[in-house]
């Protein structure tokens, strides 16, 4: 049996723009060579559906491979490598199982749903500032909705957003690969820790109860330290900038194409979740990192400590072993195979029904102010690592002042808010969050 190493595999481009734009015709080839495994510049690639499902549960085998990335880069001993390496997502066993817990309770499915109100409250007051322009890149809108709920989630004040927002940016390109922008990435990460610090500094010892609240009583009560509470704190902040916005501007630049299943998902929210779900399974953003700790064997390939293993969940749902017909965008598809969009295991995404419920409500609000859209301009794609998705979505429409109504699925009557008043549907001080009922 040949290790990865001594085998012929398919050769994938992933920094190539004509990949970015339409991987197919590139993995269509490389699954004729081998039908779920390949390299690239800086290790291998699974793009299999089932090797993901196989895998990604491997947690004896396989650890997150953030601590490879690290040796990659050649940074050990830093403080971003530190970060990388102790962070819940660098963990695995008792150590992941702690730090999860200590949030666990804060992203179940009914705290999420408790948070839609937040939700619909963020993207309104973005809408009425954005949406009488009646064209805007729509990539750039969408950047600051989830990070936005995030905050929200937290207690904190969105007015902090425009301090944050280039530094979780450069954080990000840590997992592009590139040596080329260690120097970014670093100076990116002091200058979050620096505000998540004082952030946490500022809100010891006040009588809140926001998610930090319930964090820094986490610390007080020694589940976790506080190095861990600052990267805790990064993590969402990373997580809640990047991921979900990008996915929304994908499913935007998506229905532009398909006007009846716009015009639908702006009078029915169980529509926009099919079409959030179809979303995820069709063009997911998100890939995961995996080291190989001990040598094995899968489906005939044998596995070498050390290697570092990228896991293509965007090219895993399409798929042609694993769905009909996979390139086709049909939100009522029968799923007979669920999209791994989030991960498996024990570090599926902790986030997973938080960023649902912000993209449905987004999705439905969105396509109610949003009328007639198209595009003015070519779109602009990111690396396919660490999060695909669209650079630039320039967009014109006719903009609605007000809400479709939608009968029972209606959700847009909150009181409505001035763009201006943004800060304040977030800030501790005018509508603090109570942590217990998200």
């Amino acid at each position: 049996m040949q290790t990865m190493d001594e085998m012929e595999l398919p050769f994938l481009p992933l920094d190539l723009p004509e990949f970015c734009a339409d991987p197919t015709p590139f993995v269509e080839a490389a699954r004729r060579q081998h039908p779920w495994l390949a390299k690239f510049a800086a290790g291998y690639l699974v793009h299999g559906y089932q090797a993901h499902k196989d895998l990604l549960v491997q947690d004896e085998n396989l650890q997150p491979g953030l601590g490879g990335i690290v040796e990659y880069y050649g940074l050990q001993g830093t403080h971003w490598a530190r970060f990388m390496q102790e962070m819940v997502v660098g963990q695995s066993g008792p150590t992941h199982a702690r730090l999860r817990a200590s949030v666990a309770q804060a992203f179940t499915p009914r705290r999420a749903n408790n948070a839609r109100p937040l939700m619909r409250q963020v993207i309104t007051a973005l809408l009425d500032e954005w949406a009488p322009k009646g064209a805007f890149d729509f990539a750039v809108f969408a950047a600051d909705f989830p990070v936005a709920v995030i905050c929200g989630l937290l207690g904190v004040s969105a007015a902090t957003i425009p301090d944050i927002r280039h530094a979780l940016a450069l954080q990000i390109t840590s997992l592009t690969l590139d040596p080329a922008r260690t120097s970014e990435f670093l100076a990116g990460h002091d200058q979050l820790w620096a505000f998540t610090d004082r952030m946490v500094r500022e809100r010891e010892g006040s009588d809140e109860d926001g998610l930090l609240d319930a964090l820094i009583a986490a610390q007080t009560a020694g589940q976790i330290d506080a190095t861990e509470l600052r990267f805790m704190i990064m993590v969402l902040l990373v997580a809640g900038y990047d991921t979900s916005k990008n996915l929304l501007t994908l499913t935007i630049n998506m229905l532009i194409d398909r006007p009846e299943m716009w015009a639908r998902c702006a009078v029915e929210k169980d529509y926009c979740a099919r079409v959030i779900e179809e979303m995820l399974r069709h063009s997911t953003i998100a890939t995961f990192y995996r080291s190989v700790v001990r040598e094995f064997t899968y489906d005939g390939v044998k596995f070498t400590k050390g290697t570092l293993l990228v896991f293509a969940t965007p090219l895993a749902g399409r798929d042609p072993a694993a769905y009909h017909a996979p390139l086709t965008f049909d939100p009522d598809r029968e799923h007979t195979n669920r999209h791994i969009a989030f991960g498996r295991g024990a570090h599926i995404c902790l986030g997973m029904f938080i960023a649902r419920a912000q993209l449905e409500e987004g999705l439905h609000l969105i396509t109610q102010r949003l009328t007639q859209p198209h595009r003015t301009g070519a779109v602009g794609w990111r690396k396919f690592l660490p999060a695909w998705g669209l650079r630039e979505l320039p967009i014109a429409f006719t903009p609605q002042i007000v809400a479709i109504p939608s009968g029972a699925a209606h959700t847009s009557n909150d009181a409505r808010l001035a763009p201006d008043k943004i800060g304040q549907i977030l800030c501790p001080e005018t509508q603090p969050l109570n942590v217990n009922g998200i």
